[in-house]
């Protein structure tokens, strides 16, 4: 599991929208197991990567089962027919993200939390190697960024799956990340955490004067 962060404006979703092909790229190269990912159609990338993004989905009145099965699209026929392999994929993810009791119901009954789990299902189903997410915790309180982060932690070290997603919530990710991506004008940095840390790379990322980090506790303290 890894996270990009940098203050607003820095590009972190642009950069994550640009690895998913959502947008096309500035300039440089972005390669796919070696090969350019331009040279791969939109069929072939969408079982590569799947991608979650934070815009409002297009039907909150479809059930949590139907919107999870939308990530088997890649692999079905041109009717959208589920086989049996496509509806033991979506039970799986649902299974996963702890919302088989939920699965019947209507995605706009659901909570913020809910939904996010739900959308964390889809790109399971989707069944890629690679999931990038763009702002997986955005409108979720404390406890709830905590549980999406925990969960998607678990996620990527029991699949075996890359996960990789921009965030705000630093301190948690620091905790919880096996790599981060620290976005700088001009110069980026990317490690462990600890690595991170110990190259104080994390003490420049916001003004001094107002915002100070302590590497010992790898926490942010505001200057009064």
């Amino acid at each position: 599991m890894a996270a990009i962060i940098g203050v607003n404006g820095i590009g972190k979703s642009t950069l994550l929208r640009t690895l998913g092909k959502v947008q096309p790229k500035l300039y440089g190269k972005i390669l796919l197991n070696k090969t350019p990912l331009e040279k791969l159609s939109h069929l072939k990338l969408a079982t590569e990567i799947s991608v979650v993004l934070t815009e409002p989905i297009a039907s909150k009145n479809l059930t949590v089962w139907e919107l999870v099965s939308l990530g088997r699209q890649p692999y079905t026929n041109w009717i959208g027919t589920l086989s049996e392999v496509d509806k033991e994929k979506v039970n799986a993810a649902i299974k996963m993200v702890d919302l088989t009791s939920l699965k019947l119901k209507k995605c706009y009954e659901l909570s913020d939390g809910q939904l996010q789990k739900v959308m964390i299902a889809r790109a399971l189903a989707q069944d890629t190697s690679i999931i990038l997410m763009d702002e997986p915790t955005s409108h979720l309180d404390l406890y709830h960024k905590v549980q999406i982060l925990k969960l998607l932690q678990d996620i990527a070290h029991k699949t075996r799956k890359t996960i990789l997603f921009t965030t705000h919530e630093i301190e948690i990710a620091i905790q919880l990340c096996d790599k981060m991506l620290i976005l700088e004008k001009g110069k980026s940095a990317f490690g462990e955490p600890c690595e991170l840390i110990e190259n104080k790379n994390f003490d420049n990322l916001f003004p001094s004067d107002t915002i100070t980090f302590d590497g010992n506790t790898g926490a942010f303290r505001v200057n009064r």
